[in-house]
């Protein structure tokens, strides 16, 4: 069960550093205004934390062979079939949450830094 956890960490965590690095490009690029920079990066953070939302929604119906930590996981340390479902969309779904929990807390800090710029002028 831990092998799927770490596993299921790296595959998220993967896909939430290219979202947060689109994120950082977008900011880069607002970096003139940075009031606008932080909307715009705690705005994308909600959106991803939506999806991230959706994504753990969809995990408990999804088929596990078709997730990209079924494929990372070595064949002997796969579930028995009779309850892989179960146990991949659990762990599926609780990763997701997981990372949906950071990247709400990431927007709100943003979205606060952006009221901080926005109340001293800038």
């Amino acid at each position: 069960m831990e092998e799927m956890r770490r596993i299921a960490y790296e595959t998220v965590l993967r896909a939430c550093g290219f979202a947060s690095l689109a994120i950082f490009c977008v900011m880069i690029g607002l970096s003139f205004l940075p009031r606008s920079a932080f909307q715009a990066g705690g705005f994308l953070s909600i959106l991803m934390t939506l999806i991230l939302v959706l994504k753990a929604w969809e995990a408990r119906t999804k088929d596990h062979r078709r997730t990209e930590m079924w494929l990372y996981l070595p064949k002997e340390n796969r579930p028995p079939q009779a309850s892989a479902q179960r146990t991949v969309s659990m762990v599926m779904r609780e990763t997701y949450l997981l990372f949906a929990s950071w990247t709400a807390v990431i927007s709100i800090v943003m979205w606060s830094i952006a009221l901080i710029f926005s109340v001293i002028g800038l």
